[in-house]
């Protein structure tokens, strides 16, 4: 009953109640099992089989098992699992409509009709099949496939509330927002316990409180209360995205796309999943992306351009492919967009990745996708999100990025990466594992040598640097440095504790080693940002600058290495710098009036009054203390600009909070004289 009505933790203490008496009774373990399947529990498979070593002839622990191996593509472990449950039971709705879905995927056309024709001769309005189809097709990034399924579901049974609901969350995602709502409310009417169907309306219900900015392009929501900050950088990034990722691949997805943004990272969630949790930033459903808004997370966990520009790049990857493309390519080919449009932007190659790779602990090119459907590892999705961006390094410098494009419509054809792989790059299964293998070694053989001595994963998890926290004794770190002079941990460990006892002079060599050794390490504890305070303590303000300059280069979301970047460029002088460090901090967090100030201050005196006028109103948007002066500043912008009918109306609002402000009455005489 608990299980029914998505009480999880109460039916898994039931169930644990059962098996504290009896630890094999297999329904006991069959419902643990589906209760831990319900909450995305790893433990589930284990537990599932825990229930057939007590009873093999228990028909729904085989089906869950299958279920499970589904949905981590292994249709041949799946197909096993339903074989075995059809063995004790040939009737098994659940079951025929399993190894139907298997015989889908793997393009089995008639032997799919056949058990398709087995399941109507028992059932022919039983709309199972049709909810397996949506659900997994949905998790295969086929949305209006997924639609077209759950509505034949409905269609059977107009009571099946799971298909319903299936069928509202994917019109949501393709964009049919008013169908979906109607559908999700006609799902939670007849199962009101559920909470995805909950979550969702609630989440709908806020869009009233969201703004819709038409371009040419998209359609992009912005909640009211940040959309006047947020409006001019979303609209002005998303079509150079559009214009620039198309002139990229020739070609364009469906228009207009849909863009939301979200300040909070749950409503992100549900509207991604109908549940809070997701850990991901943005999500590309096709032609409609969802994300996180700048102010969903603290200053520093992300860079929302950054990932805008992924998700927009996922819109090109599915339109092209009709949604065909494997998710290791996708998501590996937008992280390498977003380095092709800034070099900054993107995941960057660590110790602990590097680590991974050459224990072996990353699954090779020709497979991919394992590492995000099945992560044997905490923080091995992330590292694919990596190696797949490195193996498009690869490919593209290589081949060349017509061959990209080639697979891109290869996919969207049928053809799978082995058959591409083959056809473009003239390479099978071993010989692609090789070249990139070989890239990988030629590429980072400096940083490869420097961390040779660090455990992988199977030493107790992917480690940090081990030994670089910047404690212990300075004499047994100098003397691993001298006895590892190859190792970027010592180095970089003993410079750190140097560094702790401000011992600059001292800290200088080491640092300086480690980063020979690891260019390219862009944490923040990295010898980069030691090295800037040395040379800021000797007052050597543009070393200083350069190097935070260069581990800004490494850490797209470095908001504080932005903000000391900048600092110091403006004690230089330094406008032009200062104007970049602190545009690279808007990306991150463009919430503080103090730089959108400092931004328009520097557009006014390089006489590019646009800008200035857009960050003045920035400030307007951030609701300063000041408000008379913002709206002074905004006229004066304005009025630069050549927009004196809006320079005259900022000024009136200046007026109507402080009536006796002298330099806003002087600039309005001025507007009506001449407005000059």
């Amino acid at each position: 009953l608990f299980r029914s009505k998505y009480v999880s933790p109460d039916a898994y203490e039931e169930y644990g109640v059962v098996l504290s008496r009896n630890p094999d009774q297999p329904d006991a373990l069959l419902g643990r099992a589906r209760t831990q399947e319900f909450d995305n529990s790893p433990e589930a498979l284990a537990t599932a089989r825990a229930a057939l070593e007590t009873n093999e002839q228990l028909v729904g622990a085989h089906l869950l098992v299958a279920r499970i191996h589904l949905k981590a593509e292994n249709l041949e472990e799946a197909r096993e699992a339903v074989a075995r449950g059809l063995a004790v039971n040939p009737r098994s709705l659940e079951g025929l409509s399993l190894l139907a879905t298997v015989q889908y995927l793997a393009g089995e056309s008639a032997a799919f009709r056949q058990t398709v024709a087995r399941l109507d001769a028992l059932n022919p309005v039983y709309p199972g099949l049709y909810t397996t189809l949506a659900q997994v097709s949905s998790d295969q990034r086929q949305y209006q496939r997924a639609v077209d399924f759950a509505r034949q579901a409905v269609e059977r049974d107009p009571r099946a509330w799971d298909a319903r609901g299936v069928l509202a969350t994917n019109q949501l995602r393709t964009g049919a927002m008013a169908e979906g709502r109607e559908n999700m409310e006609a799902a939670f009417a007849g199962d009101p316990y559920n909470p995805w169907f909950k979550n969702t309306l609630d989440l709908l219900d806020t869009f009233e409180r969201f703004r819709e900015i038409r371009t040419e392009h998209f359609r992009i929501w912005i909640r009211n209360d940040e959309a006047d900050v947020l409006e001019p950088y979303v609209v002005e990034l998303a079509e150079e995205a559009f214009t620039a990722l198309r002139a990229r691949y020739g070609a364009e997805p469906p228009t207009p796309i849909r863009l939301e943004l979200f300040p909070s990272s749950a409503d992100f969630s549900v509207r991604t999943l109908g549940m809070a949790g997701l850990g991901a930033l943005g999500v590309s459903f096709g032609s409609t992306l969802v994300m996180d808004s700048p102010s969903a997370r603290e200053a520093g966990e992300f860079n929302w351009a950054s990932t805008l520009w992924h998700e927009m790049a996922h819109a090109f990857h599915l339109g092209l492919s009709d949604h065909e493309v494997p998710r290791w390519f996708s998501e590996g080919l937008a992280v390498r967009e977003q380095r092709v449009a800034r070099d900054r932007w993107g995941f960057r190659v660590s110790p602990a990745y590097l680590q991974a790779w050459r224990t072996g602990s990353m699954p090779p090119l020709s497979r991919m996708n394992e590492g995000f459907v099945r992560p044997d590892f905490p923080g091995q999705v992330a590292f694919s999100y990596l190696q797949a961006s490195l193996a498009f390094d690869w490919i593209e410098e290589e081949y060349g990025f017509q061959a990209i494009r080639d697979f891109l419509s290869g996919y969207r054809e049928g053809r799978t990466t082995e058959e591409l792989a083959a056809s473009i790059l003239e390479l099978d299964a071993d010989a692609l594992d090789e070249g990139f293998q070989a890239y990988m070694e030629e590429r980072f053989a400096t940083e490869l040598a420097s961390t040779a001595e660090l455990p992988g994963p199977g030493a107790g998890g992917i480690p940090g640097l081990g030994g670089t926290e910047g404690s212990g004794d300075v004499d047994a770190l100098r003397a691993r440095a001298r006895s590892q002079p190859r190792s970027f941990a010592a180095q970089l460990a003993l410079g750190q504790a140097l560094m702790a006892e401000d011992r600059f002079d001292e800290a200088e060599e080491p640092l300086r080693a480690a980063l020979r050794l690891f260019p390219g390490y862009g944490g923040l504890d990295g010898p980069l940002r030691h090295l800037a305070r040395i040379h800021e303590e000797r007052g050597a303000l543009e070393e200083a600058a350069d190097a935070l300059r260069q581990l800004g280069a490494l850490d797209e979301s470095a908001y504080p290495v932005y903000v000391e970047e900048a600092r110091l460029r403006r004690e230089m002088g330094d406008e032009a710098g200062e104007r970049v460090a602190l545009s690279r901090a808007v990306e991150v967090f463009p919430y503080e009036p103090e730089t959108h100030v400092r931004l328009a201050e520097l557009a006014a005196a390089a006489g590019e009054t646009g800008l200035a006028v857009r960050e003045r109103r920035a400030v307007l948007a951030l609701d300063p203390v000041d408000r008379a002066d913002a709206h002074y500043q905004l006229a004066l912008a304005l009025q630069a600009d050549g927009q004196y009918g809006a320079a005259r109306s900022q000024v009136l609002r200046c007026l109507e909070i402080a009536p006796s402000f002298e330099p806003a009455l002087e600039l309005l005489l001025a507007l009506r004289e001449g407005g000059s």
